[in-house]
């Protein structure tokens, strides 16, 4: 499973990031958390907004402080 959260750099992104590093570790998940600030890349992914959380390579959710829903989000992709 690859897990990104797309951000410009900002406070709101590295939160996300953040929160999302926290709920994989929660989850007991291996994976690690890849943190995107190159526009570049996060443009050709079609995301027009950020912070994103993506999971396999689709767009989940935009910023949420709701670590369960996150976590929901990881397991239901």
């Amino acid at each position: 499973m690859k897990i990104q959260v797309l951000g410009s750099g900002c406070p709101t992104c590295k939160k996300l990031f953040e929160i999302t590093q926290k709920a994989v570790s929660e989850m007991g998940m291996k994976e690690k958390v890849e943190y995107i600030t190159d526009i570049s890349k996060i443009v050709e992914m079609e995301v027009m907004q950020s912070p994103v959380l993506v999971v396999d390579g689709k767009p989940m959710t935009g910023f949420t402080p709701d670590i369960e829903k996150i976590k929901s989000l990881i397991k239901g992709k």
